[in-house]
């Protein structure tokens, strides 16, 4: 009989079952990121010190469920390094049939902003790769905002492009894990799937920089540079300062990023926000809240659209039932906010 951790939102069980027992180890791939082949709980425990951050909810409530009202930001004078997850739902184990069309019910985008580019028809190009990863970069007839933000990866430099894929090898197939577009800001990430699934879907996004007011949210980019030898990103930002996007652990429980943000990031801007979408509870790919706060021995919970904000060391945002829309999308994690640069690895 073996024991075995399995994640529940944020909190951890462990049960036993020999059936797991019997379950064949798979081998790591060699990769310069520690990508496990089943998850390995985190050993360590709260930081005496950690850091509490400011999250406030800028969610309105709407029908569509393919628009982005859930907007929760965080601002801190001092934080300088924090680190973000995406975690598979809780109910993750139980999904039979996934659900992942979009539902443009009740949606109306002809007020969205729209920018031509020279492309007549949509353009594909892998402009980076390795054995175990590849950047695959889009170029589409139009979008929302103007792409204009390089990519640049040791000598070459790749010009506008709205959306950028990150691929990796697993299990002698490949798997996108993280989706970002240079235009607005935005990140997605998700991890490996789970046991035997094929795929996942993603949800809820991230921005990390100087969030500003454009229309809607965004990050003004001025240039992002990936260094493979860490699998890091530096983005440069059009107001000041620069911030790193470590790739730290993927495994088939959840993705992790180290973020660290320069000394002169300006301060009166959120210094990162979590978009996602919420119609109702069961249309959701964010429905519930739970927090910590420094010296509080217990966790606050609520539904994401009554949530008031609060300062806080960890914030959890996900679903604990599933949903009618991208069921299999993961939770997202905020946590080990400081106000001191992460040591090197």
């Amino acid at each position: 009989m073996k024991a075995h951790w399995i994640a529940f939102g944020f909190g951890l069980a462990v049960v036993a079952s020999s059936a797991f027992a019997q379950t064949p180890q798979r081998p790591p791939v060699k990769t310069p990121v520690p990508i496990a082949p089943e998850f390995v709980p985190p050993k360590e425990g709260i930081n005496p010190n950690e850091l509490a951050v400011n999250v406030a909810n800028r969610s309105v409530p709407v029908l569509c469920a393919e628009k982005d009202n859930i907007e929760l930001t965080f601002t801190s004078q001092q934080v300088r390094d924090f680190r973000i997850q995406a975690v598979h739902p809780a109910y993750i184990g139980t999904i039979n049939v996934d659900r992942y069309a979009p539902d443009f019910t009740s949606c109306d985008m002809s007020a969205d902003p729209v920018y031509r580019s020279d492309a007549t028809k949509e353009q594909r190009i892998t402009f980076w790769e390795t054995p175990d990863f590849w950047l695959t970069g889009y170029i589409y007839p139009s979008f929302w905002r103007p792409a204009n933000v390089p990519i640049r990866i040791g000598n070459r430099e790749v010009k506008g492009l709205h959306m950028v894929q990150l691929w990796m090898k697993y299990r002698e197939r490949a798997e996108e894990v993280l989706v970002f577009y240079p235009p607005d800001g935005y990140w997605r990430a998700r991890p490996l799937p789970f046991a035997d699934m094929r795929w996942t879907a993603y949800g809820s996004s991230f921005l990390l920089g100087p969030v500003e007011i454009k229309d809607r949210p965004i990050v003004d980019l001025k240039a992002i540079t990936l260094d493979p030898a860490t699998m890091t990103f530096t983005l440069d930002f059009a107001r000041g300062g620069s911030a790193k996007l470590k790739i730290d652990t993927i495994d088939q429980e959840r993705f992790i990023i180290e973020t660290s943000l320069s000394p002169d990031v300006p301060r009166n801007y959120p210094f990162a926000s979590m978009r996602s979408m919420y119609a109702t509870e069961f249309n959701s790919d964010v429905a519930r809240v739970a927090w910590r706060t420094k010296g509080v021995e217990a966790w606050g919970e609520s539904n994401v659209m009554s949530f008031k904000g609060a300062d806080v060391t960890e914030i959890w945002a996900g679903r604990t039932v599933p949903s009618l829309h991208n069921k299999s999308a993961p939770d997202m994690i905020f946590s080990h906010f400081s106000d001191k640069p992460a040591p090197a690895k």
